[in-house]
């Protein structure tokens, strides 16, 4: 089983995702739905030899020592992989995720034009959030690639590891790895501090002390771009203040009330013609009302913000998923499996 075969089979399929773990073929993921490439199932010598391709001696002794490692794979001229290896019941395994060669924009993506005016911002904090699969790395690139294209900024980037690769154009834009170039997140994001940035990515939010820096640089007069693991507005800012123990989250939010831009959620839906995913994206600005509800605890109130300040270009998550299904591009069963509240989609359809 050649590893060269795999990828590039999975590049031609237009896969996402290569999975390869023992006891099944390698499986591919295609518009978001599983499938074997063959029917040659994968023992624990072919894992290890095709993982042991993938990585380095470094990444192997991490991968030894800890039981995972994340690390870019590149086919030189083709395609580059963003690719986590493991052990699995004893057995080595890995995920590849396929980055696209090329930075799509925001157009391209579907992304609403107040996404624009955002990368036009000096300082605040700009959330993209949603599962994992979901395109926010991708979104992130775009934006940060636009603002490389059209603002003379120094844009410090910190990812886990790196995807999309960026020239300098108007901007500076220097790309660190965590576990290459820097230690961790946190570490890497006080550093940046001292670099002279105009615009920081922290590919992921992932403690209370890399959140706590985020919040102190957008403060100071940095654009800070980061992801979280929610879907929807209101879940994202409640799972900043949650992170914080009890005595410090009164701080947290008045300082999040004070450097919140917006909220982009979204999600990442297989189209009803199974040609591609369909993207819904709820969008949230921090205006006056969203910077209140923060600082006084009413975060559940955001929602009502979002949809009566519709002709403002923002969205709930809800109104985005009925507007793929009116559209005819996703299922019903979508629709609903993916709301924030099934009562108001449902009401919604049936009218």
């Amino acid at each position: 089983m050649k590893l060269l075969y795999i990828l590039e089979s999975a590049i031609e399929a237009g896969a996402s995702d290569i999975h390869i773990t023992v006891g099944v073929p390698i499986v591919l993921r295609v518009h978001g739905r599983l499938s074997y490439l063959g029917d040659k199932v994968v023992t624990g010598e072919i894992a290890k030899k095709l993982v042991g391709e993938l990585t380095s001696d470094a990444q192997m002794k991490v991968l030894y020592s800890k039981g995972e490692v994340d690390f870019s794979y590149s086919l030189p001229g083709k395609q580059r992989f963003r690719v986590n290896g493991y052990r699995q019941r004893n057995s080595f395994a890995a995920a590849l995720r396929l980055i696209n060669n090329e930075i799509p924009t925001l157009e391209q993506l579907g992304l609403p034009d107040i996404v624009k005016d955002l990368t036009e911002k000096n300082s605040g904090i700009i959330l993209v959030t949603g599962p994992t699969g979901s395109g926010k790395s991708t979104t992130l690139a775009s934006m940060i690639d636009l603002i490389n294209q059209t603002r003379g900024k120094h844009i410090v980037t910190l990812e886990d590891p790196i995807e999309y690769l960026f020239k300098h154009n108007k901007s500076i834009v220097n790309q660190r790895e965590v576990g290459t170039d820097t230690l961790n997140f946190s570490n890497a994001l006080r550093a940046s501090l001292r670099q002279d940035p105009d615009v920081i990515l922290v590919g992921e939010m992932r403690d209370h002390d890399t959140i706590s820096v985020a919040l102190t640089a957008a403060e100071t007069g940095h654009l800070v771009l980061s992801t979280l693991h929610t879907v929807g507005a209101a879940a994202t800012i409640n799972r900043v203040i949650d992170i914080f123990p009890p005595n410090q989250q009164d701080q947290i939010r008045f300082q999040l009330s004070m450097t919140l831009q917006a909220v982009i959620s979204q999600q990442l839906i297989t189209r009803k013609d199974e040609r591609g995913r369909a993207a819904a994206f709820e969008v949230m600005i921090a205006n006056p009302a969203v910077r209140n509800m923060i600082r006084e605890g009413k975060v559940h109130q955001i929602n009502n913000v979002i949809q009566t300040n519709a002709s403002k270009g923002m969205k709930t998550m809800d109104d985005a998923l009925l507007d793929l299904y009116n559209k005819a591009l996703i299922e019903r069963q979508d629709v609903f499996e993916r709301c924030v509240d099934i009562d108001y989609v449902r009401k919604a359809i049936a009218n």
